[in-house]
């Protein structure tokens, strides 16, 4: 790389959120015409450290130096000037627009009159393309493009703003393999211009062909930064993972129960893609898969959130399928989602009202009676630990760790029989961790059905039975959790192992 120039460094940078670190330290360069890649786990420090870069986050320590100047932090419209353009997993273009009023999208060409020349913009979108031998109509709607094109033309809007460094966020992630590889051999061409690329992705074969230098972090550190054919993928796998067993967490065992819950062939937006399994009484059903594999997608169309397209689902042999979350309490399941704040909690309400609102819902009763409401909710916060000076205290005046076992209360005190965790322990203290974990562990021992979906191998592990794996939208493999390493299961995330059917369902794995 020495021959290059080299166009940015992170130099130290340090990056706190309330209750973590999720940078620590961490440098970072690339050069002209380089495809820097960047993995780790989710929750490594990956998109924080883009965000910084694109303007979206600062840093609190550490500085950024683009094109030898240094900057304290970046605002996005720096990062724009500065010719930085990010391509976000989740594509950011408007479909009822062409493909030519997308590239040129707040920056449209005019004539004389001050009428977008519709012309024109087409003319240059297709030159554009012939230059990278793209052959899409620049005056279709991009909502008839498929997603390999819809990630090409987020390239493409790119190049057309002179984009010096390229951020791609895992641009394949909804791509087949063909597409896939179109893509990839676009990206080599783009640096072959001269252009810097820092590409993040979860699969490690891709990373392995494309990149010159590949930096794993891990924990919001920097673990290692190798050069082409300086590592293996055992390797990286290794650095990525880089936890003594010890470490994990065990629940105590329990009696495990007849089959409670069954899920059958469900899909839904595309998203997910006819899924089945089913979860005994007593057993903790993990969900583990990278971002963006449809696990939250399926819990979702599971309790009625989201429309799905087929699927039936059936609690201990009575059809209950749920079509929305209302009917989905009323067959006692409930789901504690990922999104605590924007879907969990009612904010500026009470602790009391949080916890007792599906109760009372159920009861669906005109008075309420006060005290009786009053007396099961303090007993609810007596059996959770929940850290509280009063019951009618706002919510959002407790911490994360309180708020998470407040919603847990809330379907305690309904009497759930199905129990949907997603990302129970995100944004927790270490405490309020192990409270969580004996609460699912007591709702084991009380033969409840547990469906949990966590980032988290550890957690995955040790508080799973078995584990589904999801990936792309369907359910790849299913694993004794007993019988796997967490270096095993991130292989079958990543697609390391070959898949094996039988009879066109896949098998379940074990340890290998």
């Amino acid at each position: 790389m020495e021959e290059r120039e080299r166009i940015l460094i992170l130099s130290h940078i340090t990056k706190d959120f309330p209750g973590t670190r999720a940078l620590d330290d961490v440098s970072f360069d690339l050069y002209a015409g380089e495809i820097h890649c960047l993995v780790g786990e989710n929750g490594a420090g990956k998109s924080t450290l883009i965000k910084i870069l694109s303007g979206a986050e600062k840093p609190d320590q550490g500085e950024i130096i683009l094109f030898g100047k240094t900057y304290r932090h970046l605002t996005t419209k720096q990062a724009i000037d500065l010719k930085i353009a990010t391509i976000y997993q989740d594509v950011d273009l408007v479909d009822s627009l062409t493909v030519a009023d997308n590239i040129f999208l707040g920056v449209e060409l005019r004539d004389r009159l001050g009428v977008v020349d519709t012309k024109k913009q087409e003319e240059i979108a297709q030159d554009i393309m012939r230059r990278l031998n793209i052959h899409i109509d620049p005056r279709l709607l991009v909502e008839e493009l498929s997603p390999a094109q819809k990630q090409i033309l987020q390239l493409i809007k790119a190049l057309h703003r002179d984009a010096r460094i390229l951020i791609m966020d895992e641009p394949t992630s909804s791509l087949g393999i063909e597409e896939t590889r179109a893509l990839l051999e676009l990206v080599r061409t783009l640096s072959s211009q001269g252009i810097g690329i820092i590409y993040i992705s979860h699969y490690l074969q891709e990373v392995t062909q494309i990149g010159d230098r590949i930096t794993v972090l891990k924990d919001g550190k920097t673990v290692a930064c190798y050069r082409k054919s300086e590592f293996t993928i055992e390797q990286l796998i290794r650095d990525m993972v880089g936890r003594e067993a010890s470490l994990f967490y065990r629940k105590d065992p329990v009696p495990i129960g007849e089959v409670g819950l069954r899920v059958e062939n469900y899909s839904g937006k595309s998203l997910v893609k006819n899924v089945s399994f089913e979860v005994r009484h007593g057993e903790i059903f993990g969900l583990g898969g990278m971002v963006g594999s449809g696990r939250t997608e399926l819990v979702n169309l599971i309790f009625g959130i989201d429309r799905r397209d087929s699927g039936e689902l059936y609690l201990d042999g009575q059809r209950i399928t749920p079509n929305s979350p209302r009917q989905a309490i009323r067959h006692r399941m409930c789901l504690i989602t990922e999104d605590r704040k924007g879907s969990g909690i009612f904010p500026f309400r009470s602790v009391k009202e949080n916890i007792s609102i599906a109760r009372n819902e159920q009861e669906n009763k005109v008075a309420l009676r006060l005290s009786a409401e009053r007396q099961r909710v303090e007993k609810i916060i007596k059996a959770l630990k929940i850290q509280l000076a009063s019951i009618e205290q706002d919510i959002n005046s407790l911490s994360g760790g309180n708020q998470q076992k407040s919603i847990l209360g809330r379907w305690l005190l309904n009497e759930a029989d199905v129990f949907i965790f997603d990302e129970p322990t995100k944004g927790v203290d270490i405490g309020s961790k192990e409270e969580i974990y004996r609460i699912m562990t007591d709702l084991c021992r009380q033969q409840k059905c547990i469906i949990m979906v966590s980032s988290d191998m550890p957690e995955l592990i040790s508080m799973s039975d078995r584990i589904g794996v999801m990936r792309d939208g369907r359910l790849i493999a299913i694993v004794n959790a007993r019988e796997i390493s967490e270096e095993e299961l991130l292989r079958i995330y990543l697609g390391y192992y070959v898949e094996e059917k039988s009879n066109g369902r896949y098998v379940e794995y074990v340890s290998q």
